[in-house]
């Protein structure tokens, strides 16, 4: 047979060449190891601290909780999800006052209280990720929402359901531990009260816990060679350090960039986004490229009033039904119309990571015919994303290195109106690795491509612990111990059995506990949304649950999480067009790419997939066994 060239291969053939040619330049044998996660680096743990909070306020104000308290719900998480949680249990009927809820920051926002970069904004629609729009009666001030919008909100909804004095901030917890004769769990942690102050310890016990800790919450930044020599300065772009840089997350002007060089690591969401600001602030800056983000238009603008109020929020539940015309545009379901209308809609093909009930449940015989279809579908828009990179650069060298070869559903798409021309300014010089990512640090600087590059400031624009990074467990997520009856950890259950819950929500052995997650459950581009269907459903439980006992234990049944993986594993097929992505923080940075040969593996990686007909289906399935009314698959005790 003769060689293989451009010239013999159809257009789809050549793109799945080009595809798995450049995925393999940056598949590396560690995987998620190549990077360390700043809160478990000696080196780096410093750079976890929190800048933003204010210690002398918090350590004035009355506990919130003391060592040996107790309270009804206790929430992991202060962000857009613990809030969401809160807010979706209170709405059911329960007391704010029953609630309390823990996180490290020093406030509300999660995410948005970490991220204050230039440039920070959502890259979701802002009408149909801030939560709870219809409850506060908040009006967005632009299509996508930028950073210190989305942290007040945070504080808006919190002030609205009165739990503004029911959150632990600057707390760490450190284990949670079931208690059979008491019913209870009992959660031990720590509260950081600031320089020169002892560090707090208290065990409380809890009817009920949640975890929602977010799936940004662990900054990385890469192990390689030479970290600890840079003499420069140097941060994550999660820990933004305006002191240095100028400037304010309200009023990103970096002054104090004029006369430096700026290096940074990463082509993500965060870089595409905070770059704009550095090439406008910076002497020089070097932006070092291993993969190419995927950018296509964003189409920003300040919302209308009017179109407000006649077109978007014109009748009750507006917020729930464009999400879910959202929801539906994703995932190639036909719409009367598409109300949001942006690049996400204008990308039917990212629905291949998300799952989508256009075809039905993908069996082995359909595998192939399935993954051609999706690379069908994905041709035009990754071309026309292609085409607008070559359209908008001056050099076409840099062009090509700037272009995306890889799907749409491989690494999140993302949205810019001024990233791509960023790279048309003098001081901006793109350091393409050719999949090879920086080789080392110096004291001053760094070596890429066998050359030295000089900065005064390095930047870690390098994103977040990937949620494929463990065994799928909650746990393993927050980075805490649960042990639940007998002392077994979730993380051992879910190490040795695979994911195991009914609904991605809780799992047999850890009685009262709920968490987040997209294992077993589902996967939406927005968060927000999948947080609150997620809630809303917890919260009937609850709800029902209490109803028949005020101390009630619930606990999954061991047949129903095995019913609810098996349709899990059936569906799972659809994924599989997941194996021919580039690395990426969606699968593992290259473990999702590797087919596992060993039958029992495959059936543990199929067990933590989302539910392979998508988001809108499973949250229609979660409606229809709430319709039932019997809390099928739950048992409760007093």
């Amino acid at each position: 047979m003769g060689s293989i060239t451009v010239e013999t291969l159809s257009v789809p053939e050549f793109l799945e060449h080009k595809y798995a040619a450049e995925r393999d330049k940056r598949l590396r044998s560690d995987g998620n190891a190549q990077y360390l996660n700043l809160i478990d680096s000696d080196r780096f743990q410093h750079l976890e601290e929190d800048p933003w909070v204010d210690h002398a306020t918090l350590n004035a104000q009355a506990p919130v909780m003391t060592d040996g308290s107790s309270c009804k719900v206790f929430i992991l998480g202060g962000g857009y999800s613990g809030l969401v949680y809160a807010a979706r249990l209170i709405q059911a009927g329960f007391d704010a006052d029953d609630i309390r809820l823990a996180d490290r920051a020093g406030g509300f926002g999660g995410t948005w209280y970490w991220n204050r970069y230039p440039g920070l904004m959502c890259d979701i629609e802002s009408y149909i990720y801030l939560p709870l729009l219809e409850e506060t009666g908040y009006i967005p001030k632009h299509k996508y929402s930028y950073g210190p919008e989305l942290l007040e909100h945070a504080k808006r909804v919190a002030t609205q359901f009165h739990l503004t004095d029911k959150a632990l901030f600057r707390t760490t917890i450190k284990s949670m531990e079931w208690n059979a004769a008491q019913k209870r769990w009992l959660v031990s942690m720590a509260q950081n009260r600031g320089p020169g102050q002892v560090c707090l310890t208290l065990t409380i016990q809890a009817q009920f816990v949640i975890i929602a800790p977010g799936i940004l919450n662990h900054p990385k930044v890469p192990d390689i060679s030479g970290l600890d020599e840079f003499q420069g300065h140097g941060f994550h772009t999660a820990r933004w350090d305006y002191s240095y840089t100028g400037g304010s997350p309200s009023e990103p002007a970096l002054t104090g960039l004029k006369d430096k060089r700026v290096g940074i690591v990463g082509t993500g969401a965060t870089a595409i986004q905070a770059i704009p600001q550095l090439a406008n602030g910076a002497k020089e800056l070097y932006v070092f490229q291993r993969t190419p983000a995927r950018v296509d238009v964003r189409n920003q603008m300040a919302t209308d009033e009017a179109v407000w109020i006649s077109k978007i929020a014109g009748k009750p539940g507006w917020q729930l039904a464009r999400r879910r015309n959202f929801n539906a545009a994703l995932a190639g379901v036909l719409v009367e119309e598409d109300l949001v209308a942006d690049g996400w809609c204008a990308t039917p093909s990212a629905a291949a990571s998300l799952g989508s009930p256009v075809k039905g449940i993908i069996s082995p015989d359909r595998v192939k015919d399935h993954v051609a279809e999706v690379y069908a579908m994905d041709q035009e828009s990754s071309e026309r994303v292609r085409a607008r990179v070559g359209s908008i650069f001056k050099n076409p060298e840099t062009a090509e290195k700037l272009k995306a070869w890889y799907p749409a559903w491989c690494k999140r798409p993302g949205f810019h109106d001024e990233y791509l021309a960023s790279f048309n300014q003098s001081n901006v010089h793109l350091v393409d690795t050719d999949g090879k990512g920086i080789e080392r640090l110096n004291r001053s600087g760094l070596i890429a491509n066998g050359k030295q590059y000089d900065v005064d400031l390095l930047l870690f624009g390098t994103g977040y612990q990937a949620p494929a990074a463990h065994s799928g467990s909650p746990a393993a997520a927050a980075k805490i111990t649960i042990a639940g009856r007998e002392g077994r950890s979730l993380e051992e259950k879910y190490l040795s059995c695979g994911v195991s819950t009914l609904h991605g929500i809780s799992s047999h052995g850890f009685p009262n506990l709920f968490f987040f997650g997209t294992s077993q459950a589902a996967s939406a581009f927005n968060i927000v949304c999948m947080v609150d269907v997620q809630a809303q459903h917890i919260a009937y439980i609850l709800t029902e649950a209490t109803r028949q006992h005020d101390h009630a234990v619930v606990e999954v049944t061991k047949e129903a999480e095995e019913e609810w993986a098996a349709e899990i594993v059936k569906r799972a097929a659809w994924f599989v067009v997941m194996l021919g992505c580039t690395p990426s923080w969606l699968n593992g940075e290259g473990a999702g790419s590797k087919e596992n040969s060993d039958a029992r593996g495959q059936v543990k990686e199929a067990r933590s997939a989302p539910w392979g007909e998508g988001f809108r289906s499973y949250e229609d399935v979660l409606k229809c066994w709430r319709a039932q009314g019997d809390l099928r698959g739950i048992s409760i005790s007093g």
